[in-house]
């Protein structure tokens, strides 16, 4: 069976146990500035074309477990944005990758970790 393409784009779903607190992180520390959706239980916010929905949790082991991937153009100067704002998790560092990406990693104040990648061009 063929099938067609349907499919448009993924959003993350994050867990949050303040979301009010979460949003108020991502404007401040990540720079998004787009807000869509806010109350106490939900939230969707964007920066540029990277949008993130959030849903209240109770329990701390949700965010510390949970994860999503964005690509992103010029990665070393997003980087070097997010690093003077301290985010950058402990071991997530930019570094290349075998696998051919370009990637740091923060974490958020409930856990969550946003890796954030760029394909490394080869030079000819």
């Amino acid at each position: 069976m063929e099938r067609k393409s349907h499919l448009l784009k993924g959003i993350p779903v994050l867990a949050s146990l303040n979301i009010k607190k979460t949003v108020e992180f991502y404007k401040t520390k990540l720079g998004f500035n787009k807000v869509g959706y806010l109350d106490d239980n939900y939230a969707v916010i964007a920066r540029d074309n990277f949008v993130i929905h959030f849903w209240k949790c109770n329990d701390k082991i949700h965010p510390e477990n949970t994860s999503s991937y964005v690509d992103v153009e010029d990665i070393d100067t997003v980087y070097e944005e997010l690093k003077a704002f301290g985010v950058i998790h402990p071991n997530g560092t930019l570094k290349n990758h075998p696998y051919g990406m370009r990637e740091f990693a923060i974490l958020d104040l409930d856990g969550n970790m946003i890796k954030f990648g760029q394909e490394i061009k080869n030079s000819v």
